[in-house]
């Protein structure tokens, strides 16, 4: 990627925030961030991006609990409808406490946000109106809602828009400040990195690895004559060569393979050797990552494989699927509303697909960000480093496919995804990857002793009990 681009569509050295309806509903706490790495290696997110329903409120509740204070933190009080409003969020598998012990329960982990909150206060961090709004549109968004559609599933549960705008900036502030206090506890020696990187490899041995496989299919019909049984073998060895010769290994099965799997560059997935055909799984044993072979004769006609990935079950994996991709950005402000932006790029959708327009013409000339003068082009990149509504769009793409225009925290996109590869991770990649793996082991313990300190520092005062 050029760097006239990178700022815009990178994200942080920090994990970007996802929100989804059942995470930003009524004080319900957010689990810790997890560290990420600045290369978008990431570990597995602490919070779901998959579309969830609303949380419904509880149905027992036939009379609305009284609001009077019940604890003071700092300050700060903590009312009878807020410990009901989380308590009937409750997962069911809080049914076996009683009601009395839920409603503590619940009034304890209030005690322990707003305590947590107060060192966000003092650290002057705050949440602006545009990335609020940002965090309310993407719920929507990965919820298949309009605004209007939220804000109607908000009041029949009996949730003010206000009151759902203001928990929300009560979650980001939680999670960021979670995210800064815990990650500058965790520290990983360079030893520790070394050590993990060997248990890997060991893992990642040839006898105990499950392996990932790519294959071209030069198909032999079952009374072939013996003159079309050699042009098969002939075309296999012609595609082995270009292969090796470092040509795109799914292009070429795309474009020549005549197995089903052809249009997903011939990839057959991570798994056992006992779950391959024996004649690939003894073809690859030795076969370097990477590598080439063949042809391999079976009953269906000539196989050229590649062996993509040998990873063992703790073992970290090899090589990572890279996604090359182009878009147009128009950044709403003025007299372009957003809703005008997206107007304007479906009918550039329109355009491309029916041949009147090419995506690059359109991008250069109106995409309102540094990646025009490349046609819009964005270049190779990892899983990770773009923003996380842009990345999810990117990833319901195939090659060729233009999406529907989406709208980021950056403006409105139109998005098409040019190629996808699987490249080698490079050893810097790899101990990056291992380091957040000792992040995210690290992470839970620091955040129980950093919750404690933040507590213990607390001035809490019980007032009444909760009812």
């Amino acid at each position: 990627m050029t760097d006239n681009r990178m700022h815009a569509f990178l994200k942080p050295f920090s994990v970007g925030l996802c929100f989804t309806m059942a995470t930003l509903a009524w004080g319900q706490a957010l689990k810790p961030v997890k560290p990420k790495a600045a290369n978008g290696l990431s570990m597995p997110s602490t919070v779901s991006e998959a579309p969830v329903k609303l949380p419904e409120l509880a149905s027992s509740q036939t009379q609305k609990p009284l609001d009077f204070i019940v604890a003071v933190v700092d300050n700060e009080p903590i009312t009878n409808l807020e410990v009901n409003r989380l308590a009937a969020l409750a997962d069911p598998s809080a049914a076996k406490l009683n009601r009395n012990a839920l409603l503590l329960e619940a009034l304890e982990t209030l005690i322990d946000e707003t305590a947590q909150l107060g060192v966000a206060r003092l650290g002057g961090m705050q949440v602006s109106i545009e990335e609020l709004d940002q965090a309310v549109a993407g719920t929507a968004q990965r919820n298949q809602l309009s605004i209007d559609d939220m804000k109607q599933r908000l009041q029949q549960q009996g949730i003010s828009w206000e009151q759902y705008r203001s928990q929300i900036r009560r979650q980001i502030l939680l999670q960021r400040v979670r995210e800064r206090e815990v990650t500058g506890r965790i520290k990983v020696q360079d030893f520790e990195v070394e050590a993990f990187l060997r248990e890997s490899s060991q893992a990642a041995s040839p006898n105990s690895a499950d392996i990932h496989i790519a294959h071209i299919l030069i198909a032999v019909p079952e009374k072939a004559s013996n003159d079309d049984v050699a042009k098969a073998f002939t075309k296999a060895e012609d595609l082995l060569k270009q292969a090796q010769g470092g040509a795109d290994f799914g292009k070429l099965a795309a474009q020549f393979s005549q197995a089903p799997d052809r249009s997903n560059g011939g990839q057959l997935g991570l798994r056992s050797p006992e779950r391959y055909p024996s004649l690939f799984a003894d073809a690859v044993k030795t076969l370097a990552v990477g590598a080439v072979t063949g042809p391999l004769r079976s009953g269906a006609g000539f196989h050229v494989l590649k062996l993509i990935e040998r990873r063992g079950a703790n073992a970290l994996p090899t090589t990572i699927t890279q996604t090359r991709a182009r878009h147009i950005l128009l950044r709403p402000g003025g007299k372009l509303s957003q809703d005008a932006a997206r107007a304007q790029l479906t009918g550039y959708k329109k355009q491309i697909e029916s041949g009147l327009a090419k995506f690059e013409d359109l991008a250069s000339a109106n995409s309102q960000d540094g990646s025009a003068q490349q046609g819009g082009d964005l270049g190779w990149a990892n899983p990770g480093m773009m923003v996380p509504e842009f990345e999810a769009a990117m990833a319901q793409l195939a090659p060729g496919q233009i999406g529907d225009p989406l709208v980021s925290r950056f403006g409105v996109h139109l998005i098409q995804v040019m190629e996808r590869r699987q490249a080698p991770l490079s050893l810097r990649e790899q101990q990056d990857l291992a380091r957040n793996v000792l992040r995210e082991r690290k992470f839970d313990e620091a955040y129980k002793n950093w919750e404690r300190e933040v507590r213990g520092r607390a001035f809490v005062d019980y007032r009444e009990t909760p009812q």
